[in-house]
């Protein structure tokens, strides 16, 4: 078990709690310092002050402006332990326009690459839109760490991306120090690695600039830039050990206020790989002609950068900042004032981790999925940063957007989803190329939204992040939240008590909630009992009669002797797909097609009528006529087959409910998370249809349903009649005909030697809507309340 070690003293603990006192007047847990650090209330009302004693403006007018920008800008240096000497500090305004200054200013020359790591922000990804290099590729993070693992800092390989000669161009690779997903530091002795000998593999090229071109022998150098916006945050980033080219930051991550500032920090080796301005303004020129195309840029590198007029406000507040967490985190003996809040953070996190891994529901399942490359026992590899998804007793997925809505009305405030870095979700959550497609391409999925489940797979993950102002309470407050929430409340609980508190949340979470229950998701009619079935989805919807769905099971196929066939005998009948229009069901058989009549009376004018039996009991029908019985004999290769419509009235044992040509109850439910659970080599829907179910729904929770007692859809009620007991009918694939036996004995060992899966429901009738049989319909979306 992990034990936490305060970092701070009880005198500096209460010193930070006193400068957060607004956390405590509003009940927030903040838990979210990966997306904004908090400001100190005397740090603003200090900066306040400091507008009030002084007159800042233009620093074009104002030469005590101009005095405190470079203040600011010696107190980036001495920040980050480098000087004037090594690195220039150009002003932006966060870390995406630094690395947009990078895109549009770095030149590639005649044979230079763009190198990207898959777990970066999507701002990284931009890059690749401004970029003129001459290929694009991405590298894994074990790519660029590979780099470490050259004996004496060599490769042999090395020449397969270098020849000899001079160099041809410049190659740019660009990575995060700190994975803002899931914590993880890359290594930063690698940066030294690279500049000095490039890169093992190029990686996977996205893009090249003649088809067909790949890496081929080059004469590059290798330049890194290095994205610190989550990095510096909470860890000390030391310029004088490791030198990266360039490095991004925004300030509002370290020090919370001022918003709308950053910085690009460039190396005097990164100046000289920078190319020549494509655009100027303010005071980035010395002079420019309007009439000709005549202008110069100013001398200093810093200068030509920085366009217009610069945020000379907020550049102020930062000198706040910077004394704020001085005073408040003071440096010691050993550690310096970043070092402390690295330990800090780590520590929570380190705890957290312990904590949640020993959360188990009660057989024994674990709650939390956690997302991590190497544990937390080393700061020098794992930040302040916990990623994880939560998990029901049966393995299934809960959406990240019910753990923001619990969050949220417990007063945590946190973050969900992929954080903008889509890669690291796509690493972290095992998603192949097609998933990406379903998920963003076809489902729809955007950056910020709660679409967090597809097919019972997440979309995205919890993430919270400490800060120096975090504090062991806070850490509890999540686990007290996870316990009680997930834990000792049923879902349908937890469900309930959302739904009466939406009004608290925020409207995107508002919205959230109303996907919360278990929707409707597909109707299966299948009008011949046996045969294929005809599907309504979203959003379409289809009537109820007394029986059931309309036209389901109202027709049956019998052999010459007048017993009804099913697949059990006969395979192929699920190739019989059938089809209802306005006026005729259709039944198609590979090319070949034939139609019924669906008016019970212009069937029964001219039709004898039969009687057969269905699970012992007999059945009044129809006889459908001699066209559709030649051909299903011709089609199913039997001699003397007859299609029957019911015609007169069938009951249940139970109550006298009326039936159609079911085996057993009006409907049958099967719940998606519950298909999912066996996972079968075979595309989910398939499985699904194995089961033959007219209502198909998705709880997020494998077996749910076999606790139900009752149950609405829509405005329907139904009452559970039991499980349903299974055959070998569900060895057959529906899709093929073809049999698999391990299907029944999959189930059989998930149920301990029971073979039950579905539920059977009937629709409970009442004296108000008894009335309205006819008009009464479901629709795909409906939602689903279990009782």
């Amino acid at each position: 078990m992990s034990l936490y070690s305060p970092e701070f003293t009880e005198s500096e603990q209460e010193k930070i709690d006193a400068e957060f006192s607004r956390l405590t007047v509003s009940k927030s847990t903040y838990l979210d310092h990966a997306g904004t650090t908090l400001y100190a209330e005397s740090q603003v009302q200090a900066a306040a002050e400091q507008l009030q004693r002084n007159v800042i403006c233009n620093p074009h007018t104002c030469r005590l402006t101009g005095d405190f920008v470079d203040q600011v800008r010696f107190k980036v240096l001495e920040f980050f332990n480098t000087t004037a000497e090594d690195y220039h500090v150009i002003f932006t305004a966060n870390a995406t326009a630094a690395l947009s200054l990078v895109a549009d200013n770095f030149d590639f020359g005649s044979s230079g690459n763009f190198h990207f790591c898959q777990e970066n922000h999507t701002s990284v990804l931009g890059m690749r839109e401004r970029v003129q290099a001459n290929g694009i590729y991405m590298l894994t993070e074990k790519e660029i760490s590979g780099a470490l693992s050259r004996e004496n800092g060599k490769d042999s390989n090395r020449k397969d991306l270098n020849g000899e000669g001079p160099t041809t161009g410049n190659s740019l690779v660009i990575f995060s120090a700190q994975c803002n997903f899931s914590g993880y530091k890359i290594p930063l002795d690698v940066i030294e690695k690279i500049q000095e000998d490039g890169l093992d593999t190029a990686g996977k090229q996205i893009w090249a600039a003649a088809a067909g071109q790949t890496t081929g022998r080059s004469n590059n150098k290798y330049y890194v830039c290095l994205d610190a916006a989550s990095f510096v945050a909470t860890s000390p980033l030391d310029l004088q050990k490791y030198q990266p080219d360039y490095v991004c930051v925004s300030f509002y991550k370290v020090f919370g206020y001022p918003t709308g500032v950053g910085a690009l920090l460039v190396s005097k080796r990164g100046a000289g790989a920078f190319g020549k301005r494509k655009f100027f303004g303010g005071g980035t020129i010395n002079y420019a002609y309007p009439h000709t195309m005549d202008y110069q840029l100013r001398d200093s590198f810093t200068q030509r950068y920085e366009d217009g007029t610069l945020p000379f406000l907020s550049i102020v507040g930062l000198l706040e900042g910077f004394r704020t967490l001085a005073r408040l985190v003071p440096r010691t003996d050993k550690f310096s004032t970043m070092e402390r809040i690295s330990r800090h953070v780590h520590g929570l996190a380190k705890y957290l981790e312990d904590q949640l891994k020993q959360l188990q529901h009660s057989n024994g399942e674990p709650l939390v999925q956690l997302y991590n490359k190497v544990g937390y026992q080393d700061r020098s590899r794992q930040g302040g940063i916990v990623a994880f998804n939560v998990r029901t007793d049966t393995s299934a997925f809960v959406g990240f957007g019910e753990i923001a809505c619990v969050a949220s009305l417990h007063g945590i405030l946190l973050r969900t989803g992929c954080f903008c870095n889509i890669g690291a979700c796509q690493h972290y959550l095992n998603l192949d190329d097609d998933a990406m497609d379903a998920i963003y391409k076809r489902a729809g999925r955007i950056c910020g939204d709660y679409f967090d489940l597809i097919d019972g797979q997440p979309t995205g993950a919890v993430r919270v992040s400490f800060g120096y102002m975090t504090r062991m309470q806070d850490v509890e407050e999540l686990l007290k939240m996870l316990r009680s929430s997930y834990l000792a409340t049923k879902p349908q609980q937890r469900i309930l008590f959302i739904e009466e508190q939406r009004k608290k949340l925020p409207p995107l979470l508002q919205e959230r909630v109303h996907q919360m229950r278990p929707k409707l998701l597909q109707m299966a009619i299948f009008p011949v009992k046996s045969c294929a079935a005809f599907k309504v989805e979203t959003p379409g919807s289809w009537p109820l009669t007394p029986q059931g769905l309309k036209f389901d099971r109202e027709w049956m196929i019998v052999d010459i002797n007048g017993m009804a066939l099913t697949q059990k005998r006969c395979t192929e009948l699920c190739l019989i797909k059938p089809t209802i229009t306005e006026d005729f069901l259709r039944l198609q058989f590979g090319d070949s097609s034939v139609s019924v009549p669906l008016s019970l009376e212009d069937q029964a004018a001219d039709t004898a009528k039969c009687v057969s039996k269905v699970c012992r009991q007999p059945v009044e029908g129809l006889d459908c006529g001699e066209a559709v019985a030649q051909w299903l004999s011709e089609n199913l290769g039997l001699e003397g087959l007859r299609l029957l419509r019911q015609s007169g009235q069938r009951n249940a044992s139970k109550e006298r409910q009326k039936l159609s040509l079911v085996n057993q109850a009006q409907f049958l439910l099967v719940n998606r998370s519950s298909v999912r659970s066996l996972q079968f080599e075979e595309p989910l829907d398939e499985t699904v249809d194995r089961f033959r179910a007219n209502i198909i729904i998705d709880t997020g929770s494998a077996f749910e349903e076999l606790a139900y007692k009752q149950l609405s859809i829509g405005s329907v009620r139904f009452q559970v009649e039991g499980p349903c007991q299974r055959c070998d009918m569900i060895c057959i694939n529906q899709r093929t005909g073809e049999r698999s036996p391990e299907t029944l004995t999959t189930i059989s060992r998930l149920q301990k030697g029971r073979m039950r899966f579905g539920i059977y429901i009937t629709r409970v009738s009442t004296d108000e809507n008894h009335q309205d049989d006819e008009v009464l319909q479901l629709s795909c979306g409906d939602a689903v309340l279990a009782e």
